[in-house]
């Protein structure tokens, strides 16, 4: 069995976790401990006990730490690839490109190690000065999703360790493989102090809601679905721990009468079923100008039923497998809705039966649907479109901004002027101008607005907006 990590140690626990593969439910990608909020409890007190150990490590140490541990995961980067297809489902050149990009942000956050600094200044008063420094924000949870299960954990417990704080990590219960994967490579190059890093795999029910109400929790950072975001916010809010959020999306891709039509389809279809769907910045609602609707939605159709659907590992899969029997039940369950509603099902929307058991679902397109029908106001998570015909660009942005969410959005459009005006008024924290909504660089804020995210941006310098916390102290100079 997998064990969790704890003070440095490998910890067994009473629950086992069978991990399957979706893409061959026969297959057992392994057996992982399952914890408890005891051993939450027991990783909460390491992570408190190893904080000023680690907090006054010098940054050259914490960035070198950083360094091997980005290396170790570029060099088994095809290894874990095959992990991480295996356990989520992810097509295997995508699963490969998520680890690499994970080892990225821990080599970025190396350097940011270093590079952060403060203030000097002087004060209104004679004699005065000013130094704005920032400390580490202290004991961190991690509660991450199962729909990037090394690139979210990365780009969480990266710029904690850098910035000096200690951390317990809690991945979702679907995915433990490359959550264990990655801890024992902490373990193995790292060398942190013990209780630095702590992996407690196990149900949000018990695990979760222990870190989330440990008054020795000085923050939670949460990646998952909107309502247990909300649940955490509170909790957090009545001890006056710190909180960062992402949550859900429901993201419009935009498509102008002047778009390249070819540019415009491999847009959507890259960001509405790439990694199945299953990506809180994916297209699901292609708003299309009426001029270009009709051209539009008939190679949307042939590039759909285009795609190749099987086995994660195999390499000519370009959709894989939906991540679970839940999951999966979902998406059909929103499948039949719209086609109840009187939305048209261009292609797709049907489950596979192929050479090995698993989760296959056909990627669905609709069309005739309107934005206040359930298919467009709730997210889907899987390899679900949907395309609402806009009469003009200012009625194309109007239904882009109508939705709770704001997380991504995205155009298409040959016209300078309609990209420049749509950067500035949609209301999402990010917006792309012939780029799929969903794919991201490391180096750059991540989040969003409204109902996706709350608190500091993740990702890249501004990482440390809600890793750190700032001081200010004020020094009188006195004597020789």
């Amino acid at each position: 069995m997998h064990e969790n990590y704890i003070n440095g140690e490998w910890v067994g626990a009473g629950e086992v976790n069978r991990n399957l593969n979706p893409s061959d439910t026969r297959d057992v990608v392994g057996e992982y401990a399952r914890g408890d909020d005891a051993q939450a409890r027991q990783a909460i007190d390491a992570a408190s006990d190893a904080l000023e150990t680690w907090a006054t490590w010098t940054s050259e140490a914490r960035a070198d730490a950083l360094d091997r541990i980005g290396d170790r995961i570029l060099a088994d980067k095809e290894r874990l690839g095959e992990l991480l297809a295996r356990e989520e489902g992810k097509a295997l050149a995508e699963s490969i490109g998520e680890v690499t990009r994970a080892g990225r942000v821990f080599k970025f956050f190396a350097g940011e190690a270093i590079r952060f600094g403060g203030e000097f200044l002087p004060s209104v008063r004679p004699g005065v000065s000013v130094e704005v420094s920032r400390e580490p924000v202290g004991v961190v949870g991690i509660i991450t999703p199962w729909n990037f299960p090394i690139a979210i954990p990365a780009w969480k417990i990266a710029p904690a360790l850098a910035y000096g704080n200690s951390v317990v990590f809690k991945p979702a219960d679907l995915v433990p493989g490359c959550a264990w994967a990655l801890a024992s490579i902490v373990d193995e190059v790292g060398g942190l102090p013990k209780g630095v890093f702590n992996l407690v795999m196990g149900p949000g029910s018990k695990v979760g809601n222990a870190l989330v109400t440990s008054p020795k929790v000085d923050a939670i950072t949460f990646t998952g679905s909107s309502d247990t975001g909300r649940r955490i916010a509170a909790e957090c809010a009545v001890r006056g721990a710190k909180f960062q959020l992402e949550m859900g999306g429901k993201n419009p891709l935009v498509v102008l009468d002047d778009a390249d039509l070819e540019l415009a389809v491999s847009t959507a279809i890259n960001g509405a079923f790439f990694s199945t769907g299953q990506r809180c910045t994916s297209s699901s609602r292609l708003i299309v100008e009426k001029g270009i609707h009709d051209r539009f939605v008939e190679r949307m159709r042939e590039a759909t039923q285009a795609l190749t659907v099987g086995n994660a590992l195999h390499p000519d899969t370009q959709i894989g497998p939906v991540a679970s029997q839940a999951q999966l039940d979902q998406d059909l369950s929103y499948i039949e809705a719209a086609k109840r509603a009187g939305c048209r099902l261009e292609a797709g929307g049907e489950r596979l039966s192929l050479e090995t058991p698993g989760y296959y679902l056909t990627p669905a397109l609709f069309s005739q649907t309107r934005n206040d029908m359930p298919i467009n106001r709730e997210e889907v998570f899987g390899p679900v479109a949907t395309v609402i015909e806009a009469d003009d660009y200012e009625h194309a942005l109007a239904l882009a901004n109508d939705t709770v969410y704001g997380l991504s959005s995205g155009i298409c459009t040959q016209s300078l002027a309609r990209a420049t005006h749509f950067k500035r008024h949609s209301s999402a924290g990010m917006v792309m101008v012939n780029l799929p909504t969903a794919g991201v660089d490391y180096h750059v804020p991540f989040g969003g607005r409204k109902g996706s995210s709350h608190g500091p941006r993740e990702q890249g310098s501004y990482a440390k907006e809600f890793f750190t916390n700032v001081k200010t102290s004020y020094t009188l100079a006195q004597g020789v």
